[in-house]
Parts: structure tokens; C-alpha cells; sequence
């Protein structure tokens, strides 16, 4: 079930519309702190929640592409929520530009500590995808992208999922833009930087012929973040998405990411009651 907040929904005198000039009032949203609208949706559980999982979607796509995922989460008792990037989907901004990535994290901190406010009794876990995303508690490398547009046979194995894909109208088909791969340069060397810091459980789940995301990040990732609890996965064969591979894979990709879920989850669970 999708719900919005309505003390994230301010009237407007003259409202602001999506990019698909549907207005903003209309739709679940926050405000940015450039006053950019973004747009969220959130999936909560039928039972009272046990933890909030944020999710950051990947470059050029847009959060309802989670939804499968969101959906199991849900069946965990788990409130899921998560809005599309500055530029992406059905939030404002130009199109894959962006000043700098951390505006990106900067949202999707404002995102999460909102719903930390509304459910301060509950542990958060943040599930991202492919880009970037240096945010406290994730880290991801992404070394090899060319300034070509993303190439749709190079997302999954799965037919069905790359023309999904190719004919989803909320997805970027468009080239990279110079900006915002310098911008994601940047970010690497930041993160490289940062992951010896990194401390909190990780899970990593990597394909092996994945052309988007150089797995030597995923190694690299493992070899340098002092986390006493990390794990790497990796999936022979399998392409970038693998939440949209092939049958085999995306089952057990959900399989993991719900089982890894459940045990933190309890975890902390427990730890609150001690």
C-alpha cells in the first residue's frame, strides 16, 4: 500500500507541476533544500512497521522500479519509502544534472531524517542501486561509465525487464552529460576516501558481467571499509540489475536482501529490549 503525508504536502497558490505536468499537490512530495519538488512514494506494511528501509534509486531511472522489491519488503513488516533524485523520474530539475552528488544525499537525508521523526522508535536500514550514493551507512563505487547513453542490453539478461526498460517513459535514454560525469568522478574520489571509515553491516551484491559497475569497486569496497560485518555476493553471470535479471537471480537477490534484512532487523529488535 502507497501513502503519502500531507504535512509534506503544503498548499500552493499557484502549484508547482511534474515534469509530467501533473501538480504537485496532487502527489506525495517533499521540498529540497533549493526548493526543488521531489517526488516520493512509500510502501507500508499491513501490521505495525519493525524498521524503515530507505531506497536510493540508480542514474537515469526512477524509483516506482523498485516496487516488486518494495512490495516483498512490505511482507516483512517493513515501511519502505524512497523519492526520485533531483533530475529523475517525477521530481524537478533538468534532466541528469546535477551541481554535485551530494545533493543527492543531502535529499535523501532530509527523506530519511523526516520519517526517522515520524518513527523515531525505529531502526532504518538504506538499500541503494548503482549510482553513487556516499550517504553515512552506504557506499558504492561506480568506476566505468562512458559518456554514451546507458545501453539497455547491458541492464539484464531478462528481455522482458531491458524492454521494460527502454520503454518505461520515466527512465533517462538520453547521453551522460560531461557535468554530471565529472560530478561522479568526484564522488568516487570522495567515497574512496571515506570507506576506510565506514563501520555499520554492508551488503554488497555484484553480477559478474556487469558492464555498468566495474565489480573491482565491490572488491575494493570489501578490502577497505572496517565494517566487522560485510558481505559480497556475487552473482556469476548476471548483469547490473539484478533485482530485474533473470528469474534465478532476481529470486535470489530478493531472497538475500529479505533474509539479510530480517536479521538486522531482529537484531536490533532485540537490543532494544535488553
Amino acid at each position: 500500500m502507497k501513502t503519502g503525508h500531507s504535512s509534506r504536502m503544503p498548499e500552493e497558490s499557484s502549484p508547482k507541476r511534474s515534469p509530467q505536468n501533473i501538480p504537485y499537490k496532487d502527489l506525495p512530495h517533499i521540498i529540497n533544500a533549493d526548493g526543488q519538488y521531489l517526488f516520493c512514494r512509500y510502501w507500508k506494511p499491513a501490521a505495525a512497521p519493525r524498521a524503515l528501509v530507505f531506497i536510493a534509486h540508480g542514474a537515469g531511472e526512477h524509483c516506482g522500479r523498485y516496487d516488486d522489491l518494495a512490495q516483498r519488503l512490505t511482507g516483512l513488516n517493513l515501511f519502505v519509502f524512497a523519492h526520485d533524485h533531483v533530475g529523475h523520474g517525477q521530481s524537478e530539475g533538468d534532466r541528469m544534472v546535477v551541481s554535485d552528488f551530494h545533493v543527492f544525499i543531502r535529499d535523501s537525508l532530509q527523506h530519511i531524517d523526516l520519517m526517522k521523526k515520524e518513527h523515531p522508535e525505529l531502526p532504518i536500514l538504506i538499500l541503494g542501486h548503482s549510482m553513487v550514493f556516499a550517504a553515512k551507512v552506504l557506499n558504492f563505487v561506480l568506476p566505468n561509465l562512458s559518456l554514451g547513453s546507458i545501453d539497455p542490453n547491458a541492464i539484464s539478461r531478462n528481455k522482458k525487464e531491458m524492454e521494460s526498460y527502454t520503454s518505461d517513459p520515466l527512465v533517462y535514454h538520453g547521453g551522460m552529460k560531461v557535468s554530471f560525469v565529472i560530478q561522479l568522478m568526484n564522488a568516487i574520489a570522495r567515497i574512496e576516501r571515506a570507506l576506510p571509515k565506514l563501520t555499520l553491516p554492508i551488503l554488497v551484491l555484484h553480477g559478474s558481467s556487469d558492464k555498468l559497475c566495474d565489480i573491482k569497486g565491490s572488491y575494493l569496497l570489501m578490502d577497505t571499509v572496517q565494517s566487522q560485518d560485510k558481505t559480497l555476493k556475487v552473482y556469476e553471470e548476471a548483469y547490473h540489475a539484478l533485482h530485474k535479471e533473470l528469474p534465478e537471480v532476481s529470486t535470489s537477490v530478493f531472497t538475500e536482501i529479505l533474509t539479510w534484512i530480517g536479521q538486522k532487523v531482529s537484531a536490533a529488535g532485540e537490543a532494544s529490549h535488553t
